[in-house]
């Protein structure tokens, strides 16, 4: 398998995403916990930077790219914002600032909120049973927020 590869499955996992389908994991997933995710974030970090032969990172090292919660659990508060928020008309990109998550997440999330059809969310990583729609293909409704 390519490192390119790996590191884009890696990185759906970490993102809530089953890299096969496209659908978001359930809550209570081994795939939503916050130590899991942080591991996964890790692990994408680690195979997208290589250092040869540099100590090995700790624990306490982070991706400065990786948004501050990354990784972290939606509370009930957050996700009720980020539902009111987005009904209101903000943009993905947006939401994504003010909640310090990626855009992927954030639309990982509405979906599980079904504010977003997961059928016709423009994820990353598509359904297989939507393999025949472009993955660049969205509804205008939404994606032009």
């Amino acid at each position: 398998m390519e490192r390119e590869r790996a590191v884009q499955i890696i990185q759906a996992l970490a993102d809530g995403i089953d890299p096969a389908t496209g659908e978001a994991f359930p809550a209570d997933s081994v795939y939503q916990r916050a130590d899991t995710v942080r591991a996964l974030y890790f692990a994408v970090h680690s195979l997208s930077n290589p250092v040869r032969g540099a100590k090995a990172s700790t624990a306490q090292d982070k991706d400065k790219s990786a948004p501050s919660n990354a990784g972290r659990p939606w509370s009930q508060e957050e996700d009720l914002r980020l539902g009111q928020a987005f009904d209101a008309g903000k943009s993905l990109e947006t939401l994504a600032e003010e909640h310090k998550r990626s855009r992927w997440a954030v639309e990982a999330r509405l979906v599980r909120l079904g504010k977003i059809p997961a059928a016709d969310s423009n994820l990353r990583y598509q359904s297989r049973n939507n393999s025949s729609k472009p993955a660049n293909e969205a509804p205008a409704a939404w994606i032009a927020r």
